[in-house]
């Protein structure tokens, strides 16, 4: 299935009217489409070419995204809750605002994303690259960053209760002003008073 050229309300109202059909767009070549608002839950778009265009407030719930290629997209208030966004490229993609919750971004790039004010909580960012990415008021709650690159990070009122930091690189980052930051690592004894 392809997005029809009338538009995203035309391609909405085909998707109420066909709520159990597949969509395969894999290695669909949608650059700097607009697509704004487009329903495209549970959609396969495994290494689609998406740099550039505009997704915000899109319904991406539960779809496959691993490898896409995201760089510089617009993904604000994007529900992506549940989806597969593993190795995928995101590099300086405006993700503030955006649901996330539970996705898997597993080795993603995500270096200098702005993921301000996102919902990341029970997500995937293992060995994840989140360099000099905005994570300032993000909810990181119960997400697992084990040897995720936190490199120059901006962590500003991120909350990091109960998060998985194991091996992670923090260098540079400002976690001293995340909200209920309790590292969590394993291998680190607390000291006895």
């Amino acid at each position: 299935m392809i997005i029809p050229l009338k538009g995203v309300d035309a391609w909405n109202a085909w998707r109420e009217a066909n709520p159990g059909a597949e969509v395969d767009l894999s290695n669909a070549i949608l650059e700097g489409t607009d697509l704004c608002g487009v329903n495209l839950e549970c959609a396969n778009l495994e290494c689609a070419k998406l740099s550039r265009a505009n997704l915000s407030r899109a319904n991406l719930r539960y779809a496959d995204l691993s490898g896409a290629d995201l760089r510089d997209a617009e993904l604000s208030y994007a529900d992506l809750s549940g989806a597969d966004l593993s190795g995928a490229d995101l590099r300086y993609a405006d993700l503030s605002g955006a649901n996330l919750e539970g996705a898997d971004l597993s080795g993603a790039n995500l270096s200098d994303a702005d993921l301000s004010d996102a919902e990341l909580s029970g997500a995937d960012l293992s060995r994840a690259n989140l360099s000099r990415a905005n994570l300032s008021r993000a909810n990181l709650k119960c997400a697992n960053l084990i040897f995720a690159n936190l490199k120059c990070a901006n962590l500003i009122f991120a909350n990091l209760k109960c998060a998985n930091l194991e091996g992670a690189d923090l260098r540079y980052a400002n976690p001293e002003h995340a909200q209920s930051c309790h590292f969590y690592s394993p291998n680190v004894s607390k000291e006895k008073s």
